[in-house]
């Protein structure tokens, strides 16, 4: 059963110290958001893309700068309107008249942690830039394809009580993202504790570095060799597939969030410090992981069902098939 673990196994006490390491850092400037925090950096070692969808205010911006400058990565940030053009994100070649030939120009997707803030509001055509620089980890321009620096994030925001002069994001973009979260407003206790902090400096000006972006590369290639028991993935296909049969669904998940859970469990089984997987892993990731990749009935929708309701039916009612000692 475990033939291959043994030559797979995984340092996984030193990802986990360095992990909490990362976390407290982040938790220097992210007041009281551990859980946004985690599944932030299960998105990254995961190598994956996080879709925040949240009020304008809550701090996805420093979220996002601060999980870079921790990381030791580059940053850019994209403020995406009406008029935003692919070549604002990917690059564009330029004329040269000393050289007297094009030369590229990068755009901000050429860096390691992408924030593409309020990105229903560029046009589709500007949001299928995206595409091939989330699932590739390349862009091509004028014919030429270019590796994007590793590691490499997406973060994209959506503001959810503003729709006027936006474009909904097509289910295509939307399964390309890993994890939807959402940061939520602070407790009272913790945003006093943001008025004190922010009283006469950002707190993110003193906050340094943990790691590189070499040591965190490898992190995410060794995440790979987390043991997956038969068991466990035999569960992550039931719930992804019974999410196609559900009453209240008209579009389930796709196998693209069956890999998703799958590596999601191995960043959380590494972050948490194990090199295995177990159901729980895969249950605290379910609803971020899946409830975007639903569509679900007009009826179900103005009975005020939510995606987020089908996943938890789902995890209550899908069991997890262990095998017995016989079998093994």
């Amino acid at each position: 059963m475990d033939g291959n673990r043994g030559k797979d196994r995984v340092d996984v006490e030193r990802i986990a110290l360095l992990c909490q390491k990362i976390m407290d850092n982040v938790g220097q400037v992210i007041i009281g958001k551990t859980e946004a925090v985690e599944l932030l950096l299960v998105a990254l070692l995961s190598e994956g893309h996080v879709l925040v969808e949240d009020v304008p205010g809550v701090g996805k911006t420093i979220l996002a700068r601060t999980m870079a400058v921790s990381l030791g990565c580059s940053f850019s940030r994209i403020q995406c309107t009406p008029d935003l053009l692919p070549s604002d994100v990917t690059g564009v070649s330029v004329y040269e008249p000393r050289s007297g030939e094009f030369v590229f120009r990068p755009g901000p997707v050429m860096s390691q942690i992408l924030l593409a803030d309020e990105i229903n509001r560029a046009t589709p055509r500007t949001q299928s830039s995206l595409l091939e620089c989330m699932a590739e980890g390349q862009i091509t321009v004028d014919g030429k394809t270019r590796r994007l620096p590793k590691p490499f994030l997406v973060m994209a925001t959506q503001n959810p009580v503003e729709y006027e002069g936006t474009f909904p994001l097509p289910e295509a973009q939307l399964d390309r993202f890993l994890l939807r979260l959402q940061i939520g407003y602070p407790a009272e206790i913790e945003e006093n504790e943001i008025l004190i902090r922010l009283q006469y400096e950002h707190p993110i000006e003193a906050v340094q570095a943990c790691t590189t972006p070499e040591i965190f590369t490898k992190m995410q290639n060794a995440i790979r060799k987390i043991h997956v028991e038969d068991s466990v993935r035999e569960y992550i296909v039931r719930l992804t597939q019974a999410t196609r049969r559900h009453s209240d669904v008209v579009l389930g998940a796709s196998p693209r969030g069956s890999l998703a859970l799958f590596r999601a469990g191995q960043a959380l089984a590494a972050l948490r410090g194990r090199d295995y997987v177990l159901p729980d892993d895969i249950k605290h990731v379910a609803v971020p992981i899946l409830s975007h990749r639903l569509i679900l009935k007009p009826e179900s929708q103005l009975r005020g069902r939510a995606p987020e309701h089908v996943i938890q039916e789902l995890l209550q009612s899908t069991p997890v098939e262990f095998e017995t000692l016989d079998e093994v």
